[in-house]
């Protein structure tokens, strides 16, 4: 005879133990194999009265043993000098023998069979309670991901035979109408036009198949902008099917508005620039024409910036415009620079490739200790290309990220010298095992001219510190002028380092770097070597880096500290 598993009885566990008495006296000596006691062991209160609620501590017992497939368990109490002694057997577990699984609607016959055939808990498998719930939540999903926004359970059944120990289910499915995307219907707007949030919607088209990727990725694209506080995108589900039994679902998208304005304050401190203190100003709809405008200075020991930028919102082709203007001091490695820029810039994408066209003029004037000040002047258009192609972009453990850069100047338009420069990056992920991670990365730059000097900063290189090679100070690798470190026209930089996850959350890594910046390669690049050991905390912004660094040139330990994401 066969008795059905009701989902009331797998919630009693909680409810009895609250009900059970829980007057102190003697402690609990439950014995049951490993995986049982593990099971059973935080239901159980720590200490009781002998001879008392017995029978409720059973059935909590019965009751939790029961949501493993466990029906017919041996449990027995003894009073063993004032404790008390739970002996449980388990008995065998209860099996799966039959899954009778439908999906009724308009399906095509392929995809009713994927479904069916794709069911978690098929004849064979051991009946749990979890796996129950997560089989039928799982094909729902499946059929809510794609043309059936209103698919629904329509009833579900586990008969349990505890005398056989089988198990035989019973779920029914409704597909319900095949779903297409209707028309956009915006709620919340202020002082936004429609049109613009129809700017950010690359996937949800009218009359396009309803898919519910496609509904998650305009959300996420319009939470990503400036303008809006929170966004909610859904269909409207109880849209009437037209004469062929397809419903043309509403997409309604609910928005709040961020405030026109905000100021903010920080401070924080950085490895490679020293300790600092920031503040802002941003709106997101400046002249009432939804253009950012962002502005704000940033104080740090090595460097200060005073910055404006504009930022305008995507064009037709969903091109991203932008303005800005800066001053910055910086007094690294004995070099002192003043430096005043003007530029602008557009960003694309096309899948994995990001598209960044700009042109840049600034003027520099650089003061090394020990040698002649000069003024630099530049300018620069610059094309650089990212491709990535990672598991997930704030925490990968597996792909690979490439970028190249080209940027050129030239001495009869507004430039102190003529000049191209070339820089690639690479970056690459490997999974190692269950949770540890191999991560490589190298970096090249060379910039083709008769010499260095009358080349802004930006356009030669140095190199060291966080984000390169560790185990030297920020930008000490580079060419002697007097005492200072100034820019070559050539670079090279590689790194190699192994991450081992203790949990979720922590981690250690040990890394080797090498690098170096010169002007000539006729004496080679001389590679400075850096290695250590750091920590990693995977905090919501990405995996914060903490590393302790040795550099074998210059013979010092140094501490780093950043977010290790790719760039």
């Amino acid at each position: 005879m066969f008795a059905r598993l009701s989902v009331l009885r797998c919630l009693l566990a909680p409810v009895l133990l609250v009900l059970a008495p829980l007057v102190p006296a003697g402690e609990i000596d439950l014995r049951a194999p490993d995986d049982v006691a593990d099971l059973l062991s935080p239901y159980l209160p720590a200490d009781v009265v002998p001879g008392s609620g017995q029978a409720k501590m059973q059935a909590l017992i019965a009751g939790i043993l029961a949501t493993e497939g466990y029906f017919s368990p041996r449990i027995a109490f003894a009073e063993v000098d004032g404790d008390l002694r739970i002996d449980v057997e388990p008995g065998p577990r209860t099996m799966v023998v039959a899954a009778d699984v439908a999906v009724d609607g308009p399906l095509e016959a392929k995809t009713r069979a994927d479904l069916v055939a794709g069911w978690g808990l098929p004849a064979g498998k051991p009946f749990r309670q979890d796996d129950w719930s997560s089989a039928k939540q799982q094909l729902l999903a499946r059929l809510l991901a794609e043309n059936h926004a209103a698919a629904r359970l329509v009833d579900s059944e586990a008969d349990i035979d505890p005398e056989t120990r089988e198990a035989r289910l019973r779920v029914r499915y409704d597909s319900g109408p095949r779903h297409r995307f209707g028309k956009l219907r915006i709620d919340g707007l202020e002082r936004y036009p429609a049109s613009l949030v129809e700017r950010y919607n690359r996937t949800v088209t009218p009359g396009a198949p309803y898919r519910e990727e496609d509904i998650a990725a305009l959300q996420t694209a319009l939470q990503a902008t400036p303008y809006f506080r929170s966004v909610l995108v859904s269909v409207d589900r109880d849209a009437a099917p037209d004469a062929e039994g397809v419903v043309s679902a509403p997409v309604i998208i609910t928005l709040v508005e961020r405030p026109p304005h905000r100021v903010s304050f920080g401070a924080g401190i950085s490895s490679n620039t020293g300790a600092r203190v920031e503040a802002s100003y941003h709106t997101p709809d400046m002249f009432g024409l939804a253009g950012e405008f962002n502005t704000g200075f940033r104080y740090e020991q090595k460097r200060q910036t005073v910055y404006a930028d504009i930022f305008f919102p995507p064009d037709e082709a969903r091109h991203r415009s932008s303005v800005g203007v800066m001053a910055q001091a910086t007094d690294i490695q004995n070099l002192k620079t003043e430096r005043i820029a003007v530029g602008g810039q557009q960003v694309w994408s096309s899948g994995a490739l990001e598209t960044r066209v700009s042109l840049s003029w600034q003027d520099e004037r650089l003061q090394p200790e020990g040698a002649a000040d000069s003024i630099s002047r530049a300018l620069a258009p610059n094309l650089a290309s990212t491709w990535r192609q990672v598991d997930n972009p704030l925490d990968p453990r597996q792909g690979i990220v490439l970028q190249g850069q080209v940027a050129a100047a030239a001495e009869a338009l507004l430039s102190t010298r003529s000049f191209v420069r070339l820089l690639g990056r690479y970056q690459q992920y490997f999974p190692l095992g269950r949770l540890d991670t191999l991560s490589l990365r190298g970096e090249v730059g060379y910039t083709i001219a008769d010499s260095r000097n009358g080349i802004p900063q930006e356009y030669v290189f140095r190199t060291g510190g966080t984000g390169s090679v560790r185990g030297y100070n920020y930008l000490s690798l580079g060419v002697k002028d007097g005492s200072a470190i100034v820019g070559g026209r050539y670079m090279a930089t590689a790194s190699a380092e192994v991450t081992h996850w203790l949990d979720e959350a922590w981690g250690i890594a040990a890394f080797v770097d090498a690098g170096n910046a010169v002007d000539s390669l006729s004496g080679g690049l001389d590679p400075a070597l850096g290695y250590g050991l750091g920590a990693r905390w995977r905090s919501p912004a990405g995996p914060l880096a903490v590393d302790v660094a040795y550099g074998q040139r210059s013979n010092e330990v140094n501490l780093h500290f950043s977010l290790a994401i790719p760039f």
